[in-house]
């Protein structure tokens, strides 16, 4: 029979390996939920890759910069899936509104509506320090 200190660890090890599976099961499962086909037949993960690669030539160097220094704040490990998703939503906005390329303002309103409000704390300050006006999405940072 199991005693003292043994069975507290037994017990901790199982609690903690408990709650690492569930953890990870649940990113897996929000994965598996955006590989699932909606009711035109494309997943949201689907979309995102047509959106990058009907606009991948509108994109110009200062823009990719400026995406790069957007998602800086992004922990290394999901930074490729907050550049895909963001960059999905700029290309979605540049199609239905048929840019001819993507510009700085397309780029921002992308960003602020495919993040979630917390990250726009680090936009406003990133817009501030280069001086871009605020003004204009002023009311995508209020509804969001």
């Amino acid at each position: 029979m199991l005693t003292g200190w043994f069975l507290w660890f037994i017990l901790f090890w199982v609690v903690f390996l408990l709650v690492m599976m569930s953890i990870g099961g649940f990113f897996m499962f929000r994965k598996f939920l955006k590989r699932l086909p909606k009711e035109d037949g494309k997943s949201e993960l689907d979309w995102q890759e047509y959106y990058i690669e009907q606009t991948r030539h509108l994109w110009g160097e200062e823009e990719k910069a400026l995406l790069e220094e957007l998602v800086r704040p992004v922990p290394e490990l999901f930074r490729d899936v907050a550049r895909q998703k963001i960059a999905g939503k700029i290309g979605e906005l540049a199609l239905k509104e048929q840019a001819p390329r993507i510009t700085r303002d397309l780029l921002i309103r992308g960003y602020i509506i495919a993040t979630p409000k917390r990250d726009h704390k680090f936009l406003i300050r990133t817009l501030q320090a280069k001086n871009i006006d605020l003004a204009p999405y002023q009311h995508l940072l209020e509804s969001r």
